[in-house]
């Protein structure tokens, strides 16, 4: 797997968003993010049907450095969360794109997608 997948999109805050077919996107952190964080030890996630909008802090991550915030990248409504890493908040380092995952929302303006990087944009953000 690429250190960022080309499948999905990404925000300058270091946060990836998988959409699929219909209004609902994944979100998470990036293997960037997790490396800055470290070992990640607690994860507080949004609450389901929380309204959030593009650039809302949602959720925050604490590692053995600091702790961290996480924005939506999206504006909506939060349609799940994954209560697998508040019980295993280090599925995020092991595997931040998959099993990692940390949020979904369902979007109340899909062309709020446009505004993504994709992976090239994202990667040449890291180098500036």
């Amino acid at each position: 797997m690429s250190e960022y997948p080309e499948d999905l999109t990404y925000t300058p805050d270091h946060e990836w968003v998988l959409a699929g077919n219909d209004d609902v996107v994944r979100v998470g952190v990036t293997a960037y993010a997790v490396e800055a964080l470290s070992d990640i030890v607690f994860a507080a996630l949004p609450t389901p049907g929380q309204e959030v909008e593009a650039g809302d802090a949602v959720a925050e991550l604490e590692s053995t450095k600091s702790v961290s915030e996480v924005f939506s990248p999206v504006s909506g409504v939060i349609a799940r969360v994954n209560d697998l890493v508040t019980d295993r908040p280090e599925l995020i380092n092991e595997d931040p794109y998959g099993s990692g995952w940390l949020f979904e929302v369902e979007l109340s303006d899909p062309a709020e997608l446009e505004d993504l990087l994709d992976v090239t944009a994202y990667t040449e953000h890291l180098d500036d």
